[in-house]
């Protein structure tokens, strides 16, 4: 087992992580993408947009959704907390696996012979 000083300095870590998902706010899973549309009339090309889609998986189906531009900036703010939701869990498993061994006991192995 580690020292108490390295365990402790672990669960404090762990505690801030943790304080950080409270103050997470909204969250959404995807990638918002600007399209724009090239139209070819009487020899003429024509582009119109940009066009504004946010594309996410459900139940193991992509779903493509048409945003408005007043919904662009807040659609991203909760893209963005996801990410940093993802990074902030991955970072408090990594602790509680350090934590957990530092503190339990594990199943004795033999000495090889």
């Amino acid at each position: 087992m580690e020292n108490k000083t390295e365990i402790a300095k672990l669960n404090k870590r762990y505690a801030r992580l943790a304080a950080r998902l409270g103050r997470t706010g909204l969250v959404l899973q995807g990638t918002i993408t600007e399209r724009f549309i090239e139209t070819d009339k009487n020899g003429q090309t024509a582009t119109t947009g940009p066009y504004y889609q946010w594309t996410f998986k459900r139940h193991a189906k992509t779903v493509t959704v048409n945003l408005s531009p007043a919904q662009i900036k807040q659609f991203q703010e909760a893209i963005d907390n996801n990410k940093v939701l993802e990074q902030t869990l991955k970072e408090m498993r990594e602790l509680s696996r350090q934590i957990l061994d530092a503190t339990t006991e594990g199943v004795k192995r033999r000495k090889p012979k």
